[in-house]
């Protein structure tokens, strides 16, 4: 594989993003007290970082990786909207198709962290579906977006905040079949079921027995082989891509199928490593067709954004590097 050509060839593809994008707000300092007032540690701030994430952070990685991304969302009227926005547009990701409003707030996480470490987190949120006038000015947006440009792909990223409603996933999933478009799924529980006839499902290891009520504790080949059969029984979907933890990732496409080992790596954070793994496979299928190589890529690529303290986008040119060293 050439994958340079590869890379290159990435920054040709065109991706929309569409679902619940979100603020991380880290907060760093030093502990070196415990509280005289209650038994908590007093933590000396010493500095404030914002970055993106949820489906935010997918985009990030997606530009990262050259890609022309365009985000799909709604945020509340708010500081926090205004921050994201401004976060987004710095790092080039085309934000225009975003829909502020006031009957939403925009999600917050801020992460109070000392020495490399998560001391609490607070969250600032809405997680009630957005209702239907909302859900009709998403659809309009999309609709206008592919009017001017189809996408090569199409990632619909959930972390059940309620902008992906049963209704918006299906009608969208209606106009990527009409329109030839790849579309690859971050599921969560809510919506876990509804993601049908898409092209790549990848939800977790936990995720996928919480939303077909299993309750083997194996992990092998042929009981992630029965999970995708299950799984195909209920959404017709093409592609099953389960995230394994340290056991890896399996996928299955028609009866090829196959579990990829993990690489060993120092785990710093594992923040934001599922955002990665969707943006890469997603990419790289879209790119190649090829699914086994998209798995390996993607597999690599989450291992080395873990190895990063926080929420952080992949380096596309360590990402190349590990490619050419561990997948010669």
């Amino acid at each position: 594989m050439n994958f340079v050509k590869l890379f290159s060839d990435l920054a040709s593809l065109k991706v929309a993003v569409v679902g619940d994008v979100m603020l991380d707000t880290y907060w760093w300092g030093s502990v070196d007290r415990i509280s005289p007032e209650a038994p908590v540690p007093v933590v000396a701030l010493k500095k404030k970082e914002l970055r993106v994430g949820g489906a935010a952070n997918v985009a990030l990685n997606t530009m990262s990786l050259g890609a022309q991304t365009t985000i799909f969302s709604i945020i509340g009227k708010d500081e926090n909207g205004e921050q994201l926005t401004r976060l987004l547009q710095e790092n080039h990701i085309n934000t225009s198709y975003i829909i502020s409003s006031d009957k939403r707030i925009t999600t917050n996480k801020t992460r109070v962290m000392s020495r490399n470490q998560q001391m609490m987190r607070l969250d600032t949120e809405m997680v009630t579906d957005i209702d239907t006038e909302l859900e009709d000015g998403l659809i309009e947006k999309i609709k206008a977006y592919f009017t001017v440009s189809a996408p090569d792909v199409l990632i619909f990223e959930d972390y059940n905040k309620g902008i992906l409603t049963e209704r918006i996933i299906k009608e969208l999933t209606a106009i990527c079949r009409e329109h030839n478009v790849v579309t690859a799924v971050d599921p969560k529980r809510k919506n876990f079921l509804s993601f049908k006839e898409v092209t790549l499902f990848k939800p977790n290891l936990k995720e996928v027995k919480e939303g077909l009520g299993l309750l083997t504790d194996t992990v092998d080949l042929a009981s992630l082989q029965n999970m995708h059969k299950l799984l195909q029984a209920q959404l017709s979907h093409e592609i099953s891509f389960i995230t394994l933890s340290e056991n890896g990732i399996f996928y299955q496409q028609g009866i090829e199928s196959e579990q990829i080992p993990t690489h060993i790596r120092n785990i710093a954070d594992v923040s934001g490593a599922g955002d990665t793994v969707i943006a890469v496979a997603a990419l790289v299928y879209a790119a190649t067709r090829e699914i086994h190589l998209a798995a390996e890529m993607a597999n690599i690529a989450g291992g080395v954004v873990c190895e990063e303290v926080g929420t952080v986008a992949i380096d596309k040119e360590k990402l190349l590097h590990e490619c050419e060293t561990l997948l010669k």
